[in-house]
């Protein structure tokens, strides 16, 4: 989970943090290629799951103590849906993902 960013302008379009910006055709298999996410009850966070080749990609958000961060194979399902329960009531992690053409 994490913070939503951005203006909200054509330049600047409100987007989770760490999202790629501005989009890239042919994104680096360095960074984030894609993320899905679903909006906190209130619209000040985004439920987030990123994607990347490599794992290092997600570096700066493992080291940002501010944001909370769940792994997929690490941590139960359970255990994520409660916590993510107290932002948005509905969120279930059969309902959410990011799907690779």
């Amino acid at each position: 989970m994490v913070p939503v960013v951005g203006s909200g302008t054509p330049t600047d379009p409100r987007r989770p943090q760490y999202a790629p910006w501005p989009p890239a055709a042919n994104p680096p298999r360095t960074g984030i290629i894609a993320y899905s996410q679903q909006l906190s009850d209130d619209g000040r966070f985004a439920l987030v799951e990123f994607v990347a080749w490599e794992r290092s990609a997600f570096q700066p958000l493992l080291n940002d103590k501010t944001v909370t961060v769940f792994e997929k194979g690490k941590d139960s399902q359970a255990a994520i849906e409660a916590a993510l329960k107290k932002f948005r009531k509905s969120f279930s992690l059969d309902q959410f993902g990011t799907v690779m053409p």
